[in-house]
């Protein structure tokens, strides 16, 4: 695949904060999870760009305008006994679709995990948004329906801590 003459995909840099959170509540608005966001931008600069970085992100740029990101994370397969890369959101602007930019991106991310010795590319998806599930599939991602997400968070994260 060649990627579109009007499109650039660069890694994200610490200028960029305030561009990577709006793309983090937009995707919240079309998740329907907008009010679930409590993201800032001092805490995205300190986890995506400081002393200890916990996960990158790749801007995609339609002329010269950005147009949608990718943010990821190393995962680890025990399984396989290597890494692998997590997408954790994937978003591109409501105008921007049709573009070939999501493809473009996950494409990237693919020869990224290659490159870095991964032996998997996974995310997660919405039971309800169909047409990302029908992306996904054409780009020949298969559905773990085997597999249960499961999460401790807030409150109950600090139970479980405290010694549950």
């Amino acid at each position: 695949m060649t990627m579109p003459a009007d499109l650039v995909i660069r890694p994200a840099v610490a200028a960029d904060v305030p561009l990577i959170l709006r793309f983090i509540r937009a995707l919240a608005d079309y998740e329907r999870l907008a009010g679930e966001v409590v993201a800032t931008e001092e805490g995205l600069h300190a986890t995506l760009f400081g002393a200890r970085p916990v996960a990158e992100v790749l801007i995609a740029e339609w002329r010269g305008t950005p147009a949608g990101f990718a943010l990821f994370f190393h995962t680890y397969s025990t399984f396989l006994g290597r890494p692998g890369l997590y997408l954790e959101d994937l978003f591109v602007e409501p105008a921007q679709r049709g573009r070939g930019i999501g493809r473009t991106l996950l494409v990237h991310l693919a020869r990224l995990a290659l490159e870095r010795g991964c032996g998997r590319l996974e995310w997660s998806v919405l039971d309800w948004n169909e047409p990302a599930i029908r992306f996904y599939r054409h780009l020949g991602a298969q559905p773990m329906n085997d597999w249960t997400v499961q999460r401790v968070t807030g409150a109950a994260l600090a139970h479980l801590a405290a010694g549950g």
